[in-house]
Formats: structure tokens, sequence, C-alpha cells
């Protein structure tokens, strides 16, 4: 079982990013999925969750209004779009499946973790 995760790079302030997660080895149709991200010399930090169908999201304080989680469970995939980056969103960003079908923000919650995809955003 692998979650790819793809699509972080360099970009300035203002700009907007679209990341990938891609499943492989099993599908996740039934399980929610999520975004985390960790700052270096920070704590890891729960950045989206979206449930099962794609029906329901929830959002970190830090993000909410300006990053989106969706699925596409034909693709096995969850995306992240991130809009107006501010430096302070620089971080690595993991995508991870849950063991439930519903919304959940607690790391320990999820079973299953990507490599994760650097984002670097310059003032």
């Amino acid at each position: 079982v692998q979650l790819q995760a793809s699509g972080g790079g360099l970009v300035q302030a203002g700009d907007s990013l679209r990341l990938s997660c891609a499943a492989s080895g099993r599908t996740f149709s039934s399980n929610a999925m999520g975004w985390f991200r960790q700052a270096p010399g920070k704590e890891r930090e729960f950045v989206a969750s979206i449930n099962w169908s794609g029906g329901s999201t929830a959002y970190g304080n830090s993000v909410k209004g300006r990053f989106t989680i969706s699925r596409d469970n034909a693709k096995n995939t969850v995306y992240l779009q991130m809009n107006t980056l501010k430096p302070d969103d620089t971080a690595v960003y993991y995508c991870a499946a849950a063991g439930g079908a519903d919304l959940v923000s607690r790391s320990r919650s999820y079973n299953y973790w990507g490599q994760g995809t650097l984002v670097t955003v310059s003032s």
C-alpha cells in the first residue's frame, strides 16, 4: 500500500498550488483522507480532512478559507488546492488515509501515510 504525494514546489506569497495524493495497492474509497503538514522545528499540524464520499470536509484554522480538499474515488486520489499561500505555509505536506470513513483531525487515527511533498513559499 502506497500513498504518493506530489505537486509541491517553490512559489511566491499569494500564489496557488495543487497537491495530489495517489493511492496504490488498495482502494481507500471507504476511508476518510487527510492532509497534514510539518514545518522545520514544529509539530505535525492538521490541515484538512475529507470523509469517504467527499460530502464533508474539515480544515485547520490556519488554512480555513484558503485551502480546499477534494477527492476522486474513481482515481483513488485526494487533492489539496492551496490558494493565497503565505510564507507560514512552508512545510512538508503529508497525505494520509484514516482507519474509518468519517472526518478526523487526530493524526493517530490515520493508518497510512505518504512520503510527503515540500511546499516552500517565499515572501
